[in-house]
């Protein structure tokens, strides 16, 4: 069982609620692996301050990295190699485009920044709320070395273009597209290595397992969720999804109304007790 974490397990007010917790522990009684799979940086996903959380894996950063759970001990992580990373800011600063180069795995919270004069809202929040972790990239120098991730923040309505324009600009690379966390409107366009993804990672990680796609639950809520939702044998969003995502998955109860406990409850009665939900 595989699900997103801000939007679909954590809710609005930063807690996960006592049926979802329940709903995890059950699938332990039945040796369900349970693993959320966030765009969070660990740091990140640290700071949100929910503990105890009675699962077996975090996948984070989108992909790039993916840490047992309690202990915290790194099995996975995936670097864009320096020659990468300057190429793809010499393409993103002649698009004019504002950006962020985050640090290797564990030190991904650390980020250089290249910026205009105008740079939108939601990147100078990012900015700020990072502020004791960010350079300045210089206008002349690309050369920051080995990264997690570029990350390209626009405002929404010009978020389909610009991810249209660097995807076509940087096909050789996963990108990723996701709603804000900060503003929930901008559009965050995520830069990785090939290969880098949710579904990528998960489906590495089933194989260590030994557990199949086709047995598998994924729950999400947004537009970097889609390539783990169409990876999993059973997938579904939750309420306060996108409609285009409503319109493609079956949809659970949201965010806020323990929609994980629920596409749990209806995964086990239909596929492993054989009933229907």
């Amino acid at each position: 069982m595989i699900t997103d974490f801000d939007g679909t397990l954590l809710r609005s007010d930063r807690t996960v609620s006592d049926r979802d917790r329940r709903a995890l522990e059950a699938l332990a009684a039945r040796q369900i692996l349970r693993i959320i799979a966030t765009g969070r940086s660990m740091h990140s996903f640290e700071t949100v301050g929910v503990t105890h959380l009675p699962v077996d894996y975090v996948v984070f950063s989108t992909g790039a990295g993916v840490v047992e759970w309690p202990t915290g001990r790194l099995v996975r992580k995936v670097d864009l190699p320096g020659g990468e990373v300057r190429h793809i800011c010499e393409v993103l600063r002649r698009a004019s485009l504002d950006l962020m180069v985050l640090r290797p795995i564990p030190q991904t919270h650390h980020f250089a920044y290249l910026a205009g004069d105008r740079p939108c809202e939601d990147f100078q929040r990012r900015l700020a709320l990072y502020g004791p972790y960010a350079e300045k990239l210089s206008q002349n120098s690309c050369n920051f070395g080995e990264a997690t991730q570029v990350l390209v923040i626009v405002p929404a309505e010009k978020g389909g273009r610009t991810l249209a324009a660097v995807r076509e600009a940087l096909p050789e690379f996963s990108i990723i597209q996701t709603t804000s966390p900060l503003d929930g409107k901008s559009t965050w366009i995520e830069i990785f290595p090939n290969g880098v993804s949710k579904s990528a990672t998960a489906d590495w990680l089933a194989q260590q397992l030994a557990v199949s796609p086709a047995d598998s639950l994924s729950i999400g809520n947004d537009y970097n969720d889609l390539d783990l939702l169409d990876w999993a044998g059973t997938a579904c969003v939750v309420a306060n999804a996108p409609a285009a995502l409503r319109d493609r998955y079956p949809a659970v109860a949201s965010n806020d109304e323990d929609g994980v406990a629920e596409a749990i409850q209806n995964w086990c009665a239909q596929r492993l007790d054989g009933r229907m939900a």
